[in-house]
């Protein structure tokens, strides 16, 4: 069974930095492209970033040059690095897990992580 935990959302004040870990298990992380999702209240869930099994990333222009998304294959773990963080950002974040090559679309979701920015 595969099983995608996020971790590392809190609150953080704007221009601060944040984290997010997804942990997964019950597949092998180098046969998956993966990908982060965010959904704020009210609004619909928009693609954050992506990870191909192949290392390739795609980034939304909203969070280019701010957000970094890598992946651990030995703990079969990837991680969304967000750093300039504003409150536009504020939002539930999921990790989601493709097939191999590009990410597509989402075979598994996380249960989301919150991730709120003061101003």
């Amino acid at each position: 069974q595969v099983r995608l935990v996020e971790s590392g959302g809190g609150l953080v004040q704007a221009g601060g930095s944040l984290r997010l870990s997804c942990a997964v298990s019950g597949t092998i992380l180098t046969s998956r492209s993966m990908g982060w999702y965010r959904q704020a209240p009210g609004k619909q869930r928009e693609l954050v970033a992506t990870i191909s099994s192949d290392d390739s990333t795609y980034y939304a222009d909203s969070v280019k040059g701010r957000f970094t998304l890598s992946r651990d294959n030995a703990k079969n773990t990837v991680y969304l690095q967000m750093n300039s963080l504003k409150p536009e950002d504020t939002a539930v974040y999921y990790c989601s897990a493709g097939g191999l090559g590009a990410f597509r679309k989402s075979d598994y979701w996380g249960q989301g992580t919150q991730v709120t920015v003061s101003s």
